[in-house]
C-alpha cells in the first residue's frame, strides 16, 4: 500500500487530502471498521483514542465508535437501544490524558453530549458522562465506563453456530421449539453485530463475550449460507405457529 507524505488515506470509500508536516509523521497506523470508512492516521496521539468501546449504558448496552481523529477533531457514532447516532466535536490531550467533547446531531429529541477521557497508561479504557441535549428527553443522564472491544465476525459462536457455519437441514430445525428457532435465527444477525431493536430480543446477546452491536442493517453481510438457513428456520417457525406443540414431535 502506498503511504502519500502529505495526506491520510481513505481505501475503499473516499479519498481525502490533509497536509501533515514531517515532525507530526510520528506514527502509522491502519484502523478497520466494518461498514466505515478505513483511515490511515499519521497523527500518534488520534491512534491512541480510535476503536470500538463496549460497556453498560443505563439499563442498556452501548458500543462507541470513534472512527476518525484528525487536528484536535473527532468523528464516530454511538449505538445503543436500537439507535444508530452520529457524534461530532473535538478531543485535547493535557498529559497522558485524553479528554474528548462530542455531541449528537440534536435532531432526534434524546440526542444528547457525551464528555470521555481516555488515560494513555488505560487505553483500552474510556470513561465518560451523556447528557440530554433536549429538556423533554425522556432518558436521563448517564455516567459509563466502556472497554475497548473490537468487532469480529465469528462462525464458531453461540448456542447454534451450525446455522453459519452449514447448510442446515430439516432434522436440524424440525424438533426445535420455536423458541429456539426464534434464538437459531438472530444468533445470525447476532454474528454480524446487528443492535437489536426489540427489547427482549437486545437482552438475550447483550450479555455475551463475542456480541459487540456495531450495525443496524446487516443484510449485504450475510454469507449464503446464512441466508439459506433463515429461509429454512422461518419455514419451521411458521410451521411451530400453525401446528403448536403437535408438530414435529
Amino acid at each position: 500500500m502506498k503511504i502519500f507524505s502529505k495526506a491520510f488515506l481513505v481505501i475503499a470509500i473516499s479519498f481525502s487530502a490533509c497536509n501533515i508536516s514531517k515532525k507530526d509523521k510520528t506514527t502509522e497506523n491502519v484502523q478497520v471498521y466494518t461498514g466505515e470508512n478505513i483511515v490511515l492516521n499519521t497523527v500518534e496521539k488520534a491512534v491512541n483514542i480510535l476503536g470500538s468501546y463496549v460497556g453498560s449504558f443505563g439499563a442498556n448496552k452501548i458500543t462507541l465508535l470513534i472512527t476518525r481523529a484528525l487536528g484536535d477533531t473527532i468523528v464516530g457514532r454511538s449505538i445503543v437501544g436500537g439507535n444508530n447516532r452520529p457524534f461530532a466535536g473535538t478531543f485535547t490531550q493535557t498529559g497522558e490524558t485524553i479528554k474528548i467533547n462530542a455531541k449528537e446531531p440534536g435532531t432526534d429529541k434524546n440526542d444528547g453530549v457525551f464528555e470521555m477521557s481516555v488515560n494513555l497508561n488505560k487505553p483500552n479504557e474510556l470513561l465518560g458522562s451523556w447528557k440530554p441535549i433536549n429538556s423533554k428527553a425522556t432518558v436521563n443522564e448517564k455516567t459509563f465506563t466502556l472497554d475497548r472491544k473490537e468487532y469480529k465476525y465469528l462462525v464458531d459462536v453461540g448456542v447454534f453456530p451450525q446455522a453459519s457455519k452449514r447448510l442446515l437441514k430439516d432434522e436440524d430445525v424440525s424438533n426445535l421449539l420455536i423458541s429456539d428457532l426464534l434464538f437459531m435465527r438472530n444468533e445470525i444477525f447476532a454474528r454480524h453485530g446487528y443492535c437489536f431493536q426489540k427489547r427482549d430480543l437486545r437482552q438475550q446477546f447483550e450479555n455475551l463475550d463475542w456480541y459487540v452491536p456495531n450495525k443496524v442493517d446487516v443484510r449485504s453481510m450475510l454469507t449464503e449460507i446464512e441466508k439459506k438457513n433463515i429461509v429454512i428456520i422461518k419455514k419451521y417457525e411458521q410451521y411451530a405457529n400453525d401446528f403448536g406443540d403437535s408438530f414435529g414431535r
